[in-house]
């Protein structure tokens, strides 16, 4: 079975696991996950399969440079130190993955992201409540609508106070793009043929040590803690399109919590249709912790509840 199967799969047989993963009481509305599987083939380390509210997403960046850590921390994968290589499948495709390694201990990661391309720049929409507006559509391992504040007259921000009406408004776009005629056609895969979320764009950030602010509404209205991985995948491909970022030039990009991410363009590639980047994402994760969740059979809420 190849990654995609496993992810099949899982919607079908297993998706009470995903519900009593992710839903109160012991997740929330927001929470994220990832169950690892076998590789595609003997030369990846491992496979990875993305759970969230909804169900089970294409790529997830955060996600990514969380087990790259948690793969040497936990003594799965025996690395040196230095620079090690973890080879990923994700539904979207192998990832790579570059662990530095100081005493033991993950002082970062970056990832190598599937093909990232842009489908269309400047896109107007009507969009209940906002009227019209203009977004960016493009893939970074998953289809975001990426919307630029300079270029739309929205009466919030992107900071936390922020929260509720970013949820709100992400959804009504990404609704409003699915009812549109805008055809979301992944070159190779069905399975990733989807718009997975909206992220809104703010390019006059909160300090001069970031260059720009992602808040990412994704799934059934979660919002990410981080700058998101795949969005950032996906903005690289837009500012090389738009000739704004050289081969190599590094972006710095922060999310609602105030986390980083740096993303830059590694090469330029063909990809069916597009001429697609492959982007690097590099980041920092923590472990914070081992659980053992219990499941008693006779617990009416077993698969949790959702509450939102």
């Amino acid at each position: 079975h190849s990654v995609l199967d496993n992810r099949r799969l899982c919607k079908e047989k297993y998706d009470h696991l995903r519900k009593a993963l992710m839903f109160e009481p012991r997740g929330h509305n927001d929470m994220y996950g990832c169950i690892l599987v076998p590789p595609n083939d003997a030369v990846g380390d491992f496979g990875i399969i993305f759970l969230h509210n909804e169900g089970y997403s294409t790529m997830c960046g955060h996600a990514i440079i969380a087990i790259s850590t948690l793969a040497v921390e936990m003594n799965w994968i025996e690395l040196s130190e230095g620079d090690n290589l973890i080879k990923i499948d994700a539904p979207c495709g192998r990832i790579q993955s570059f662990v530095n390694v100081a005493d033991g201990k993950v002082v970062g990661v970056r990832f190598h992201c599937v093909p990232s391309f842009v489908v269309s720049l400047d896109n107007q929409i009507n969009v209940d409540g906002l009227g019209n507006i203009t977004f960016d559509l493009a893939y970074g391992g998953a289809y975001y609508a990426y919307v630029d504040m300079a270029k739309n007259s929205f009466d919030f921000d992107l900071g936390v106070n922020s929260y509720s009406e970013l949820i709100k408004q992400g959804m009504a776009i990404k609704k409003a793009v699915n009812k549109s005629d805008i055809e979301i056609e992944h070159p190779f895969e069905a399975d990733l043929s989807f718009l997975y979320g909206t992220i809104f764009i703010d390019n006059d950030p909160s300090s001069e040590q970031v260059d720009s602010r992602n808040v990412c509404i994704f799934a059934e209205g979660e919002v990410d803690r981080c700058p998101t991985g795949s969005g950032v995948s996906g903005r690289m491909a837009i500012h090389k399109k738009r000739n704004e970022l050289e081969i190599g030039e590094k972006m710095i990009i922060e999310s609602i919590t105030g986390s980083r991410f740096t993303g830059s363009v590694v090469s330029e590639v063909e990809y069916g249709p597009y001429i697609a980047v492959i982007p690097e994402v590099e980041g920092n994760a923590f472990v914070t912790g081992q659980h053992a969740f219990i499941i008693n059979p006779n617990d009416p809420f077993k698969e949790g509840f959702f509450l939102k």
